[in-house]
C-alpha cells in the first residue's frame, strides 16, 4: 500500500509509514488541542518536504491570521502559495457574508457542499493537489439541516476527494471528555482513519496527547501518545519517551 508521509514528527512511525494514499482521515479534538496546527503541518510538510501540492480549506479562521500564526513555526505559507504549491480557500466569508481579499474563496452566499467540492476539484485539476485539509466539518455542518444531510455530504466529500487521488484530512471539534470522536457522531464511521487529539488536565497544569482510534489497512499503535506543540510544530512521542 502506498503511504503518504504526514510530516507530523513521530506520527508516521506509529502508522506503518504514513496515511494510506487516497484515503480520508478524521482529526478530532477539543479547543486548544492542536487540530489546526496538525492540518497546516500536514499541508506545509507535503509541499515543502515532499513536493506534494496541497489545498487548505478554512471555514473557521481567516487566512491572513493562519499565515501569521504559521510564521511562529517558520512556515512561510505565502512563499509556497506564490510557488503554486499551496492554495488556501477562504470559506469564512461564506459563513459571514462579507467580501474577501483572498484570491480563492467560496461565494459569500453561504456554505454549499456542492460549490465547495467544485472549487476543490477545480483547484486539484489546475495545480495537481495531492493533499486536502478541510477545517472544519463542524462549520460545514452548520449549513445542513439533518444528520442524514450531513452523512450524505460527508460521503460525497470523501468519495470525490478519494476519486480525485488526494489524501484528505477532515478536522472536527469535540468537547473535552466527550465519548464521541467527532462533532456529529457520524464522521468517524465514514472516515478511513480517526485520530483524536487530547488536551488533558494534570494536577495544576495541562498536557496534550494523540490517540489513533482507527486506520484502515494499517497496523497502528493503540497507546495514548504524549504530544507537544514545539517551535517546529507538533511532535508525537513514543510512550517510553515520557513519564505519562
Amino acid at each position: 500500500m502506498k503511504r503518504i508521509k504526514t510530516g507530523i514528527h513521530g506520527l508516521d512511525e506509529l502508522i506503518e509509514g504514513g496515511f494510506p494514499s487516497g484515503r480520508t482521515v478524521l482529526v478530532s479534538g477539543a479547543c486548544g488541542s492542536g487540530k489546526t496546527t496538525f492540518g497546516i503541518q500536514y499541508i506545509y510538510s507535503g509541499a515543502e518536504l515532499y513536493g506534494e501540492p496541497g489545498i487548505y480549506v478554512t471555514l473557521d479562521e481567516r487566512p491572513h491570521l493562519i499565515r501569521e500564526d504559521c510564521l511562529n513555526f517558520g512556515w512561510d505559507l505565502r512563499k509556497l502559495e506564490n510557488e503554486n504549491m499551496i492554495r488556501i480557500i477562504d470559506g469564512t466569508v461564506a459563513r459571514l457574508g462579507f467580501p474577501t481579499e483572498e484570491e480563492f474563496a467560496l461565494p459569500s452566499s453561504g456554505i454549499d457542499i456542492d460549490k465547495l467540492l467544485l472549487e476543490i476539484l477545480a483547484s486539484i485539476k489546475r495545480f495537481g493537489a495531492k493533499r486536502i485539509v478541510i477545517d472544519s466539518v463542524a462549520a460545514l455542518g452548520l449549513s445542513l439541516r439533518s444528520e442524514d444531510d450531513i452523512r450524505r455530504a460527508l460521503l460525497k466529500l470523501s468519495y470525490l476527494l478519494g476519486k480525485a487521488g488526494t489524501t484528505s484530512v477532515l478536522i472536527s471539534e469535540i468537547e473535552t471528555d466527550s465519548k464521541r470522536f467527532s462533532k456529529y457522531g457520524i464522521e468517524e464511521f465514514l472516515a478511513d482513519g480517526v485520530i483524536v487529539l487530547h488536551y488533558i488536565g494534570v494536577g495544576g497544569g495541562t498536557t496534550r496527547a494523540l490517540q489513533i482510534v482507527k486506520m484502515r489497512g494499517t497496523k497502528h499503535s493503540e497507546y495514548l501518545h504524549p504530544m507537544e506543540i514545539t517551535e517546529r510544530g507538533i511532535v508525537v512521542k513514543q510512550v517510553e519517551e515520557s513519564e505519562l
